[in-house]
């Protein structure tokens, strides 16, 4: 920042003297923006000798390439042209990654993971030694890939369908255990995309679909056999409850059923006696005494 505020000083000052009539005028033109000059490289020098750090970042100093301090947020002073400083955020940070993976049935799927993650005050310093400003792009994205695509192919795709929520919470616990031993705190890690090829979900489809005519053909064969069975039940009780007729019915019975439709028919009887009875045999009328 400084160096290019000098060099604009510079292409002005030429700029301006480039054209100059005779070697007076340049040297007067000098002289009365040498006072200016000083006065705005005091002003910039005086600027970049101070730094802020907002809250919820860390800044770490260092001194002609080596590391002199870290510093919270607050107005801090520098070294100009020195000491420089770089600066990290300790808030939650979110790093979308996106990967391929291979299933156990070597399905292919495409995944997009969110990482939240964030590191600390007191770790910074050696973040910063050893991992340097980048230590997502270099540590964090390829850690989670090689860790997902591990886990992919321990499950079939199917059962990354079924049973995504176990697999998300094994890629937590492993990365987790993975980046604490780097000094990153992974907060959790969502699978917001999981794609597979059009083909296997196609299959997958399939599938679904005859499983369920399956599920539906064999509720119907029960139903028929419930129906067959019930079918048969009443009619081995409807032949029992006649055969345990046939076996009440005897002679005595007989008899009696006979008496009991004579007593129903006198009693039904008008006191008219037939002119006929039996077959073909004449019924002789008693008539009443004139």
């Amino acid at each position: 920042m400084e160096n290019s505020f000098f060099e604009d000083l510079k292409e002005l000052l030429n700029t301006l003297t480039k054209d100059s009539a005779g070697g007076k005028m340049e040297k007067d033109l000098t002289g009365k923006l040498f006072g200016p000059i000083v006065v705005l490289a005091l002003v910039a020098i005086s600027f970049s000798a101070f730094f802020i750090v907002p809250p919820g970042e860390v800044a770490i100093k260092t001194r002609l390439g080596s590391i002199v301090d870290s510093y919270s947020e607050g107005l801090h002073f520098k070294m100009p042209f020195v000491e420089n400083i770089t600066k990290f955020s300790i808030q939650i940070q979110r790093a979308n990654i996106k990967t391929q993976a291979f299933s156990k049935d070597l399905q292919t799927m495409n995944a997009r993971l969110v990482v939240n993650h964030r590191i600390q005050k007191e770790t910074a310093v050696s973040i910063f030694r050893n991992l340097g400003p980048s230590y997502v792009e270099n540590i964090v994205d390829p850690a989670v890939q090689e860790v997902f695509k591990a886990i992919a192919a321990r499950y079939t795709a199917e059962r990354v369908i079924a049973e995504r929520n176990e697999l998300v919470m094994e890629l937590n616990s492993e990365v987790k255990e993975r980046l604490t031993k780097k000094e990153i705190i992974v907060t959790d890690i969502s699978v917001v995309d999981l794609d597979f090829t059009e083909q296997f979900l196609k299959a997958v489809e399939d599938k679904q679909v005859a499983d369920q005519q399956a599920q539906m053909a064999g509720k119907l064969v029960e139903k028929a056999k419930r129906d067959a069975e019930q079918q048969i039940a009443k009619s081995r009780g409807e032949a029992e409850a006649l055969r345990m007729q046939r076996e009440q019915v005897t002679p005595a019975l007989i008899e009696l059923r006979k008496v009991d439709a004579q007593l129903k028919a006198i009693e039904k009887w008008n006191g008219v006696l037939p002119g006929y009875v039996g077959a073909g045999v004449p019924f002789i009328s008693i008539e009443k005494g004139k």
